[in-house]
């Protein structure tokens, strides 16, 4: 049996491959899923997609339609896909639930300190031996305030790191956790954690109830001085209603991991090409502002560990088990 691979990066193949190796032949593409390509998965009972595939119900029955009954997403989030279409075609959907919570936090990190210090401004500038310091001034994270909106594994993670800092925590989730507790972080209402962070990070799932979490009056609330930071899912953030308040002088820094718009843009190369995104083009233009594209996740140890959950995934399907990673489960 070939499992097809949609969306995989080039640093990603040989990892893919290394871990199907003996057990499964993969086939790997570096397209990614959508209506135009889900043609190419004719024959396949099992598909696996990345992150930013397009899986909703007219992908799904040009899939069902050529054969495929299993689809092996290797990420934690899911709303890409359309779960119930999934259910009523007979398909079965699994996901990663779990991986290296440290490769997200510590990305989170790198943004916050990148955007706070001006770091890329100051890289810039060294290469055209410009060596003036002027514009570069950043602050301590020592003694301020961070706010954790979301306190799961990759909260937790991020809160840790703070400590080590010797910031005070704020903390917003739906449910309390001990370990963020025993750091001494003080859970609030979102909007007291607005007002009261230095630091505003964002590591919650996107669902109905939490797109544009942070939207215009979310904005208003925090701090003018404040660092915004999201390594989660771009529909978190009201792009738009953030693009006002920048063009408004507000902010100390902004760093972007993730775009609500992204699909289409993100882990392909258009240097080439006009963007007629709008948002996304003035977005980039704002000098207290650092947009990445989706990596967070991106080191070896994550890849790693999402790829043998996705080869565990596949496996269980094969031998009609059930684990916490599937979403719909096989009828």
């Amino acid at each position: 049996m070939e499992i097809l691979a949609f969306g995989v990066q080039a640093d990603e193949q040989p990892l893919i491959e290394k871990a199907f190796r003996g057990r499964y032949e993969v086939h790997c593409l570096d397209v990614f899923l959508s209506a135009d390509t889900a043609p190419i998965a004719a024959g396949h009972e099992i598909i696996s997609s990345s992150v930013n595939a397009d899986l909703g119900a007219d992908v799904l029955e040009i899939l069902a339609a050529g054969g495929t009954r299993m689809v092996a997403q290797r990420s934690t989030g899911f709303n890409n896909i359309d779960l119930d279409t999934a259910e009523r075609l007979g398909m079965t959907v699994a996901r990663v639930s779990y991986y290296s919570p440290y490769a997200v936090a510590e990305f989170a990190w790198a943004l916050a300190m990148a955007v706070n210090r001006r770091i890329v401004r100051a890289s810039n500038r060294t290469r055209d031996f410009d060596f003036r310091l002027q514009g570069l001034m950043g602050r301590d994270m020592h003694g301020r305030t961070a706010g954790v909106l979301g306190t799961g594994r990759i909260g937790e993670a991020f809160a840790r790191i703070a400590r080590g800092f010797g910031m005070r925590l704020l903390g917003w989730d739906v449910a309390e956790n001990p370990v963020c507790m025993e750091l001494g972080m003080r859970y609030v209402p979102k909007e007291e954690l607005l007002a009261e962070s230095d630091l505003v990070t964002l590591h919650v799932p996107l669902m109905p109830d939490t797109r544009h979490l942070i939207d215009a009056g979310a904005l208003k609330t925090m701090r003018d001085d404040a660092i915004l930071v999201n390594s989660s899912r771009g529909g978190l953030i009201d792009t738009a209603a953030l693009v006002e308040e920048l063009r408004a002088g507000r902010f100390t820094g902004v760093g972007l991991d993730v775009y609500e718009a992204e699909a289409g843009l993100f882990f392909l190369d258009k240097s080439l090409e006009a963007i007629t995104d709008d948002t996304l083009a003035r977005l980039v233009t704002f000098p207290n502002v650092l947009v990445t594209s989706h990596q967070a996740y991106y080191t070896e140890d994550a890849v790693g560990q999402i790829v043998d959950a996705t080869v565990r995934n596949v496996t269980d399907y094969l031998d009609g088990r059930r684990s916490e990673n599937v979403l719909v489960p096989r009828s």
